[in-house]
């Protein structure tokens, strides 16, 4: 906002020629000398989780350089968040949860901060052009937090028994990082953690480095490809680590909480398996490595699909080891562009459930469908909401979001044969490789591989009907 200028009320007689030109300079002063740009949105807007995410950028890399004691529970932190301004900025938005912020810069230069709730608002010493690349740093410190999602469940920084864990999915990542918290944006990572000596520090992509000095280990992670911060995670702790290559090369990296050693070495032998039947299926894998996260049942309730390495709380089953690695594909490679999107998440994935079962001697996906499709018309935990319309934030874990997702998908299968079927399946994966994609996009999409059916039914019942459909 322009600053106020004041005018005097009564100028000397002697200078009334001069006023005008008197208040041209100090109109002009203060336009020079004010603000030209507008603030960032404080939120995209997402249907869900309408505060999460920020407007006005568009980052395109994070550095985060982390340093975690267990036994303090402290975290220090230094991020440095390049972006690109996507509008002429006054100031913009970070979220972040929690944690005391030290200092801010942007582009070197101290900037003016002030919070409110997850929102950090940075006001930089200039002003930033639409179009500017623009590099902020912002060093940070305190206990993390852990978060309570809308559904019960527990994200952020988990506390675990020989460390810690930062799970993101939905808005966990704002606990130990600030930045621009919406899957929507989607940017690559540099990930340096550093521990007391003994303990290991896992997170995304590939290990670059790993050196002790004076009583502590610093690990470095690299993730070249886009990923949502949601996806993102750090796991502090004493892990059994196993490094492989598949056949193709693809480096591996299993890291495995000691007490789960025994009860995972048969489901993660099955990895290669697996990764070369969904590479099969789906396309080409999409990013540079792949591996595993086991921790202690008790450390998280729920597996997560972090990107190039998921975590699994306790030894996984197949099923849920098929489940999360094909979320490489749909979720963290094509992510969804809001959360109301997230049956492209995990209706693809628990389809990859169904097929894998069809493969390997269990059901068809037909048989799947049908056993599901059996359940009574009033169980609310099935048709108590269709798949693309989740009732609020609450609900996109639930249910509805995976089978009945999945049951969408069998329909398409059903209406275009198996071969069109999985051209957009692969296709879908391919036209959307690293970026972001929506309900109605997808349904474009299927409309257009096959243009000679008709998916208006599906759309209309099994997508975004109420109740349980009838069944033709």
């Amino acid at each position: 906002m322009p600053r106020s200028v004041l005018v005097p009320s009564v100028l000397p007689s002697v200078l009334p020629s001069v006023l005008p030109s008197v208040l041209l300079c100090l109109v002009l002063a203060a336009c020079d000398g004010g603000v030209h740009g507008t603030p960032g949105g404080a939120g995209v807007h997402d249907p869900y989780f309408p505060k999460a995410g920020n407007g006005g950028y568009d980052v395109s890399h994070y550095a985060l350089d982390l340093g975690y004691d267990p036994g303090t529970r402290r975290l220090t932190g230094t991020a440095v968040i390049t972006a690109r301004a996507g509008q002429d900025l006054s100031a913009f938005d970070l979220d972040l949860r929690g944690l005391h912020v030290d200092k801010v810069t942007v582009e070197g230069k101290e900037a003016r901060w002030n919070r409110a709730g997850q929102e950090l608002t940075v006001r930089p010493h200039d002003d930033l052009d639409k179009g500017e690349t623009f590099a902020t740093t912002v060093r940070y410190s305190g206990r993390p937090e852990t978060i309570t999602d809308p559904d019960g469940s527990k994200e952020g920084w988990l506390r675990t028994a020989d460390g810690a864990l930062g799970l993101g999915e939905p808005v966990g990542a704002m606990a130990w990082f600030p930045g621009n918290h919406h899957p929507s944006d989607k940017a690559s990572y540099d990930i340096t953690v550093t521990v007391p000596k003994g303990l290991q520090a896992v997170s995304n992509g590939e290990l670059k480095s790993e050196t002790t000095r004076n009583g502590r280990t610093t690990f470095v992670w690299h993730s070249a490809e886009p990923m949502a911060s949601y996806v993102a995670t750090v796991a502090v702790g004493h892990y059994t680590v196993t490094r492989s290559t598949l056949s193709d090369g693809l480096p591996v990296y299993i890291a495995v909480d000691p007490t789960q050693v025994k009860a995972s070495r048969a489901v993660l032998a099955k990895l290669p398996e697996i990764m070369e039947w969904e590479s099969y299926n789906f396309g080409p894998y999409p990013f540079s490595s792949t591996g595993a996260i086991v921790d202690r049942p008790a450390d998280a309730g729920y597996a997560l699909e972090t990107q190039t390495r998921p975590v699994f709380p306790g030894a996984p089953d197949t099923e849920t080891l098929v489940h999360e690695l094909a979320h490489q594909w749909y979720g963290d490679s094509v992510t969804p562009r809001t959360w109301r999107d997230m049956w492209l998440n995990e209706g693809f994935a628990t389809y990859a459930e169904w097929l894998w079962a069809e493969d390997h001697g269990g059901p068809s996906a037909q048989q799947t469908f049908d056993k599901t499709y059996a359940t009574p018309t009033d169980d609310a935990t099935l048709w108590g909401f269709p798949p693309a319309k989740p009732p609020s934030a609450a609900y996109i874990s639930e249910r509805p979001v995976y089978d009945r997702g999945a049951m969408v998908l069998q329909k398409i299968r059903q209406t275009v044969g198996d071969d069109t079927f999985y051209d957009i399946i692969q296709g879908w994966a391919a036209t959307h490789r690293h970026g972001n994609a929506d309900t109605a996009e997808f349904t474009a999409y299927v409309e257009k591989k096959a243009p000679g059916k008709d998916f208006g039914a599906i759309w209309k019942n099994w997508l975004y009907g109420d109740g349980k459909p009838s069944r033709p």
